[in-house]
Parts: C-alpha cells; structure tokens; sequence
C-alpha cells in the first residue's frame, strides 16, 4: 500500500501488509488483535485506503460504507471464504449499513467467481474470535 497517515498503527502478523491503522484508541487495536491471533484467520487487512466500500441510500443520497476489516477465514486446513467485520459502538445508520452489507454479499455470493462471503457486526472487541468462528462454521456449510 502506498499511502501515508497520521493515525496511530499496529504492526500485525497475520496480514498481508505490515501495519494496522487504527481509527479508534481502543475497539479496532482490539479487534485486529484477535484477528491477528485467531488460527482461523488466514489473512486480514483494516479496510483503510483500499476502495473497498459498499453502497447504500439514506434520506434518498447515495452513500458509502467502510467497513473495519477484511479477513479470509480457514477451517479444518481449508479456506473456507471471506469476512467482512465491522466493530461498532453507537451508530444510528447501524442497521441501514448492514442490510446494505448483506445485500452486498448476497450479490457477490449469487454471482459466484469471487469466492464465498460473509458479514459480521460485532458491538464489543471481545465478541470478535466468537464471530470468526461462526463465520468460518457458516462458510465451511455453503
């Protein structure tokens, strides 16, 4: 990546890019630190300056949403798929951008040559390795 920031960063292991950048003090260091310790976590990437965002409508203006992190999830030795994470605290547009995330998953699943994907909302950092491995049970089924 080739990108300069003023936000703190976290050095990671289990990515394909060296740091993490973090937009919050504590709930996304959390979060990329189990992510970056879960054995079913293959790879993962915070979603910062990658142009991945997903479309919604709010009010009738079309907007976009970033979610947190990207993470392409194993189980039993396999990979199985990919993760979108979000770690939310309070947001009031919370539950517009996660409709708009399964929609979005729910397209690229149906047209199929990008592999398998799924999304996971998560309110605490803690609630992160329980939604990693339900991602991957989930995954591993389709």
């Amino acid at each position: 990546m080739d990108f300069w920031t003023s936000k703190p960063v976290r050095e990671c292991q289990r990515s394909h890019l060296n740091y993490v950048v973090m937009d919050t003090e504590r709930w996304e260091q959390s979060a990329a630190f189990y992510l970056d310790t879960d054995a079913q976590v293959i790879t993962f990437v915070k979603n910062f300056n990658l142009g991945f965002p997903i479309p919604y409508t709010h009010s009738g203006e079309a907007k976009e949403y970033l979610p947190d992190f990207l993470a392409r999830l194993g189980k039993d030795g396999d990979e199985v798929g990919a993760l979108i994470l979000e770690t939310k605290g309070y947001d009031p547009l919370s539950a517009i951008k996660e409709a708009a995330a399964r929609r979005w998953v729910a397209a690229v699943n149906a047209e199929g040559s990008y592999g398998r994907w799924i999304y996971r909302l998560v309110k605490l950092p803690t609630d992160v390795p329980g939604a990693v491995r339900s991602a991957a049970d989930e995954l591993a089924r389709l």
